[in-house]
């Protein structure tokens, strides 16, 4: 059966997947899903000095400490940039790089360079160093809003501001993109969706807004079934 790890989204936290674990459960799966620095139940940890290698660092020290190989890395929305520069980082333990809704990033390119101008300005940080979370998909249902909300972190602006550095070239391995046809019209991931077509990775589009982990775990779970290594 696969492991799964995931590096979560922004504002978020390993409790965001907690619908995810009995589905992986049932199939015989193992899903780790740390939490990235100054989140979620690391959220004491908060500072503004965090940046996007803290939270790429959080996810190589579980691939190492967990001693993981043929891992199926999971990278959601904000967490396609860790999971991208853990990719890069640990080529020798990843088997596939699985994108759901998220940022695809190349070499040099950081969150605010990469979101559309007008997302840009909605980002902007506090001054004591924060991006306040966005808001949820205006379909989430209204049990999983009042379960998810209050638990919904700020986050260090330096993460989406922080470039990303391959460290050893383009990537080769397997990828996958899960497109959430939902999205618009603010639509900042379909340029992804369209890049993993054109350069022929995997690619399924579910139809889910923005957090299928929260509002259709099964449907995500069928695929994300399909496609593990």
């Amino acid at each position: 059966m696969a492991t799964f790890v995931v590096a979560h989204g922004a504002w978020s936290a390993a409790w965001g997947w907690k619908k995810m674990r009995p589905l992986m459960q049932a199939r015989g799966h193992t899903l780790i899903t740390p939490t990235l620095t100054g989140l979620g139940e690391r959220g004491h940890l908060a500072s503004p000095n965090i940046d996007l290698d803290t939270h790429i660092a959080d996810i190589l020290g579980v691939l190492k400490y967990e001693d993981l190989t043929g891992v199926n890395l999971i990278g959601h929305s904000y967490g396609g940039m860790v999971a991208t520069g853990v990719a890069d980082r640990a080529r020798d333990r990843i088997a596939k790089l699985i994108y759901i809704d998220a940022f695809s990033p190349n070499d040099g390119d950081s969150v605010m360079a990469i979101l559309p101008e007008s997302a840009r300005a909605s980002r902007k940080p506090s001054a004591d160093g924060f991006i306040p979370p966005g808001p949820m998909p205006p379909d989430t249902p209204d049990e999983d809003r009042a379960w998810a909300d209050p638990l919904r972190l700020p986050q260090p602006a330096k993460t989406f501001e922080q470039p990303l550095t391959f460290h050893g070239g383009p990537l080769t391995l397997p990828r996958h993109y899960i497109y959430c046809s939902r999205n618009a019209p603010d639509d900042r991931f379909r340029r992804f969706y369209d890049r993993a077509r054109q350069e022929g990775w995997g690619h399924d589009e579910i139809d889910a807004s923005h957090n299928p982990h929260i509002t259709c775990p099964a449907a995500l779970m069928a695929i994300l079934d399909r496609v593990a290594i």
